[in-house]
């Protein structure tokens, strides 16, 4: 089976299809001729991988999963949620993001956090939802080099170091994309 993954980030697209069956192949954006921007203007996590998802099957016409993710941090209302990628402004830099999210906490004791993903997939004309939850909280400080995003600033329950400082497998499966892209899985095998 062939899946367009309606992501540009190749750091999702090896994430996502090192966990897949072999019977899975991600066909990437640039391979079907998609080089635009696809519009994230939802004010949900939901709500935007839905827009991804059909994106790419109405313009494009390919059976496809698209997901979006956010990081909520409690003591924080959720935030920065939907708004993680730019969060500190439009140019989506990872290291201002977090450096934003570490001065939002300076002061606060709670800093318990949850990244969530959900996972939109538009196969033979129907659409199917799938969220993965990974429970954490927010580090003191960046620790660790593997992974993107806010990862060397989350250190998930019931592990001593952060994201960014376990390997793609160890991540795989215990991550928010992991857990949805489980279910994803599971779905695909009893179609």
């Amino acid at each position: 089976m062939k899946l367009v993954f309606a992501t540009n980030n190749k750091n999702k697209i090896l994430e996502v299809q090192q966990m897949l069956p072999a019977t899975i192949e991600i066909i990437s954006l640039e391979s079907i001729g998609c080089f635009e921007e696809i519009p994230e203007t939802a004010d949900t996590i939901e709500g935007n991988a839905i827009l991804k998802a059909n994106y790419i099957s109405e313009k494009y016409g390919y059976d496809c999963f698209a997901d979006d993710t956010g990081l909520e941090v409690e003591a924080l209302n959720g935030e920065p949620g939907v708004y993680s990628a730019r969060y500190a402004g439009e140019q989506r830099n990872a290291d201002d993001n977090m450096n934003k999210l570490l001065n939002a906490l300076s002061n606060k004791p709670n800093r318990n956090a949850q990244f969530k993903t959900v996972i939109a997939l538009n196969l033979n004309g129907k659409q199917h939802l799938f969220t993965g939850i990974a429970r954490g909280e927010i580090t003191l400080e960046k620790t660790g080099n593997q992974g993107f995003g806010y990862d060397p600033i989350f250190q998930p329950e019931g592990f001593s170091k952060t994201f960014a400082q376990l390997s793609l497998e160890e991540k795989g499966g215990i991550s928010h994309r992991g857990k949805a892209t489980e279910q994803l899985i599971y779905f695909l095998k009893i179609k």
